[in-house]
């Protein structure tokens, strides 16, 4: 069943299952059973190169919709990146097989925690294919429904190179999950959430894997499946059909057979923070533990990003890469200082958390760059639940729309700053829409960088 939602819609944790694989928001104070206690429990299951914290606010908004927070749970798959060949080993990146097994674990520890017999899967991405494979290989009587926002369901491309990539349309496993007459198992409902055209990983064109001209066989229907609930959402970039408040509605209502009572997330009196440091071998993204990091965490200024008092926590990590628990005010705009060894000294400025979460992850800032030679300081402005898109969205750093977005479809989810030595200590207003972060700048010189990392 094809659904357009195009007229009403375009326009726009301290718990802790498999070690870090999984993560709840336990540490949070226990909010009352409300209408959404009746749901399954909820995994949720994130994409290639990404981590568990991107669905924080969906945590949140679920909890602010009743739903106990000790039946949410995000993955945090070891090595969350690709391999080039599903079936050639490298360092640090995974198979589709092994992104099935992590998946299979955390259902089973989920099912004995919850005492449930069956779990939804809410997936982003790549997500969406260790959802689907778990359910296909036998996996099904686990699973009650099966979200899948923004996967990739008939690849990013369909060539007859390069059959062995699992983005690939015409390989053998995508063709596997796609094989007969329905594209679903029988018995879990599947729900898919796509973009109105503004999915970079759904597009004609081969521009956004390298082959600008080059038909990638593939169009903005890719995502759909056949025998699924399939359902458009309007002007959403590739992550915001798993993050966006729009998307959130639809998860929700598909879980729960009803419309969340709210879309806003509702405040916790104190909020606990607490989360993993993970490393970046070699620039390949892990969420593999790191040792020996100390991480700092600042209140400040929302107006100037100065710090006000000395630092609210101060920990370091041991061999299972954990920091925290930390206890702030809901109002405070943060400053997370990341010491990791081998890495540069990275600067987190944050909007006020409104609720508790222990999937606060870090992993240190990227190294310096040749770009980045002769600058005094150095700012990102880091968007992970979705994309800068122009001219859709107001995107403003340092008083200027950034250069180095691109416009048109959706691509960029990170902009930088480069600023003389004699503007070190200064503030940088980051504006994405409705939410702003002041951060400041501290000398490249000593290795450090800031991020504004945008929450919403």
């Amino acid at each position: 069943m094809d659904l357009s939602r195009r007229t009403i819609l375009k326009g726009a944790g301290a718990l802790s299952l498999l070690g870090s694989r999984l993560g709840t928001s336990a540490l949070a104070q226990p909010a009352p059973a409300g209408p959404g206690a009746d749901l399954p429990p909820i995994l949720f299951v994130h994409g290639n190169g990404d981590q568990a914290p991107l669905w924080v606010t969906t945590i949140w908004r679920m909890e602010s919709n009743g739903v106990p927070r000790e039946r949410l749970f995000a993955i945090n798959f070891t090595d969350p990146l690709a391999r080039t060949d599903d079936k050639v080993e490298q360092a640090n990146r995974s198979s589709t097989e092994d992104q099935r097994r992590e998946l299979g674990e955390a259902i089973a520890a989920l099912k004995q925690r919850a005492g449930a017999a069956r779990v939804a899967l809410v997936g982003n991405s790549r997500g969406g294919y260790a959802i689907r494979n778990y359910i296909k290989n036998g996996g099904g009587g686990d699973v009650s429904h099966a979200v899948l926002c923004g996967t990739p369901n008939h690849g990013v491309y369909a060539w007859d190179d390069g059959l062995g990539n699992e983005f690939n349309g015409r390989g053998p496993f995508l063709r596997g999950l796609n094989d007969g007459d329905s594209e679903v198992t029988a018995g879990t409902a599947f729900l898919t959430l796509r973009s109105d055209g503004l999915d970079k990983f759904a597009q004609a064109d081969g521009r956004f894997v390298g082959k600008s001209g080059t038909p990638t066989n593939v169009t903005a229907d890719g995502p759909a499946l056949k025998g699924a609930t399939n359902l458009v959402l309007g002007a959403l970039d590739h992550r915001e059909t798993a993050y966006h408040p729009r998307a959130f509605r639809e998860i929700y209502k598909f879980i729960a057979g009803r419309e969340p009572s709210r879309i806003d997330i509702v405040p916790e009196p104190t909020v606990k923070l607490s989360g993993l440091v993970t490393a970046t071998p070699g620039g390949v993204p892990t969420n593999r533990p790191v040792s020996g990091a100390s991480v700092d965490i600042y209140r400040v200024s929302a107006d100037t990003g100065e710090r006000i008092g000395g630092p609210l926590h101060s920990s370091q990590t041991s061999a299972d890469g954990r920091w925290g628990p930390a206890q702030v005010d809901p109002s405070w705009p943060l400053e997370f200082v990341l010491t990791s060894p081998g890495a540069l000294t990275t600067h987190v400025y944050r909007s006020p958390f409104p609720r508790s979460s222990d999937i606060v992850h870090l992993r240190a800032a990227r190294p310096l760059l040749p770009a980045d030679a002769g600058a005094g300081a150095i700012v990102l402005m880091s968007r992970p639940r979705g994309y800068f898109g122009l001219p859709r969205d107001i995107v403003l750093l340092d008083g200027k729309e950034p250069s180095d977005v691109k416009p048109g479809v959706p691509t960029d989810s990170v902009t930088t700053l480069r600023l003389p030595a004699a503007e070190v200590g200064r503030p940088v207003v980051g504006v994405f829409n409705l939410e702003r972060i002041v951060a400041r700048t501290w000398p490249a010189s000593e290795n450090r960088i800031a991020i504004a990392e945008l929450t919403y």
